[in-house]
């Protein structure tokens, strides 16, 4: 039986050559959808010029490899850099840009918005962002259905940015902003159950657990190891990928190195991506002199080198909800010790696949990471555990769950009038 074709409208503030987690994603999942023969409309961030050149000039896929499909469509919105991230967008006010004008045009069966609190601004308090949900307007006119598709913890982003003391006195209206936002669309879809769990908590509406979020599992794979990037370094190797950044915290990978070393006197440490704490990050791991490396960005096979090259992934961050280079890790065979976190208790399992630390606690982070090191055969069993544990979260599996609630969403909805949008 040949499946229904969707017209879908796909609206997200991240996209190549800004890289991040969700710009990745996204266009894994726009890909798929065009893939099975769906219209895709992908509203992304421009880049320009008040970008840094690395920015622009990084080869990750992107618009050309989907232009190859006749039913894609795309609209570049205009952007500005971030006030303290001069490497990723924000969205101009809606004045600058009519979403309503642009899903007139394309008449979507469905609207989904991806990262729709980055969209609106909430990560910069409004001060750069759309200012108004997105496609949200639009949906009521038309009664067309609106989903929105949760990648970071919001909460957690704005607790590390702003400090303690005056996310403490935001702390009582959270819920209320929550649950705001939330209400203005029909569904939305989170990848980890205990974050689903948290928002619920702070009076997130309509909202449900979705297993949507995935990896190539076929791409990452430890037969990558022949692009070893040190094939002469012997080293047991402990690597991080990921944005350099203060939700991420790799400041405490810095901190667990000298307490791993005193146990494993060769440890490797390589870091390997960028962000607005390259220089403090350098300046820590000086001292540490070819202990630790700071590699910078990784693509293409350098990148699945380093993966598969790996002795343990390790991954610090107390923020993560669906972690894609955890699971590209574990994809690769290499174990992982990572914080308790949203998600990670979904996709790491303790003595099977790694071992998960205390948040914010460099001293029982570096003893997980030398309990493998220490022990060959439990590290050889872990890497043995490590890819069967994550192959359901393979894109297409992820996308075949995902696709199948798209087409319940649109099956359940009101009928459309044919209301004229202005």
């Amino acid at each position: 039986m040949q499946k229904q074709q969707l017209r879908i409208a796909l609206f997200t503030g991240l996209y190549s050559p800004f890289l991040t987690g969700v710009s990745v994603a996204v266009h894994q999942r726009v890909r798929w959808l065009l893939q099975q023969g769906h219209e895709v409309l992908l509203v992304h961030p421009e880049i320009n010029d008040k970008y840094p050149k690395k920015v622009s000039d990084r080869p990750m896929p992107g618009l050309d490899e989907l232009k190859s499909f006749p039913t894609f469509y795309s609209y570049i919105f205009p952007t500005e850099p971030l006030i303290f991230y001069k490497s990723l967008p924000q969205p101009l006010n809606y004045r600058h840009w009519s979403d309503n004008k642009l899903l007139k045009q394309f008449q979507p069966d469905i609207i989904v918005v991806e990262e729709a609190a980055q969209m609106r601004g909430v990560y910069s308090a409004f001060l750069q962002g759309y200012g108004r949900p997105v496609g949200v307007e639009y949906a009521k006119k038309t009664h067309t259905p609106i989903i929105s598709v949760f990648h970071t913890d919001i909460v957690a982003y704005i607790k590390y940015y702003l400090g303690d003391t005056f996310f403490n006195l935001l702390r009582p209206i959270i819920p209320l902003i929550v649950r705001q936002f939330s209400e203005s669309y029909d569904l939305n879809l989170f990848s980890s159950k205990e974050q689903l769990a948290k928002y619920q908590n702070l009076q997130c509406q309509r909202s449900e657990y979705l297993p949507y979020q995935g990896i190539n599992c076929e791409k990452f794979h430890p037969q990558n190891i022949v692009y070893n990037p040190i094939p002469d370094d012997n080293r047991p190797t402990l690597l991080f990928v990921g944005r350099v950044t203060a939700e991420k915290n790799v400041t405490q990978l810095i901190d667990a190195f000298p307490i791993i070393a005193t146990k494993i006197p060769d440890v490797h440490l390589v870091i390997v991506g960028s962000g607005p704490l390259d220089a403090e990050i350098r300046r820590r791991a000086a001292k540490f002199g070819s202990g630790i490396t700071i590699w910078g960005e990784s693509h293409g096979t350098e990148l699945l080198g380093w993966f598969a090259r790996a002795d343990v992934f390790v991954n610090p961050s107390v923020t993560e909800n669906f972690c894609t280079t955890t699971n590209e890790a574990l994809a690769s065979g290499t174990p992982v010790v990572a914080v308790t976190a949203p998600s990670t208790s979904e996709q790491v399992f303790p003595g099977q696949n790694g071992f998960l630390a205390e948040p914010n606690n460099p001293r029982d982070f570096a003893h997980k990471v030398i309990a493998i090191l220490e022990n060959p055969e439990l590290k050889v069993a872990m890497s043995e555990q490590a890819r069967p544990s994550i192959l359901q979260y393979d894109w297409s599996a992820c996308m075949e769950k995902f696709e199948a609630r798209l087409y319940e969403v649109v099956q359940t909805s009101q009928p459309r009038k044919p209301t004229v949008v202005g």
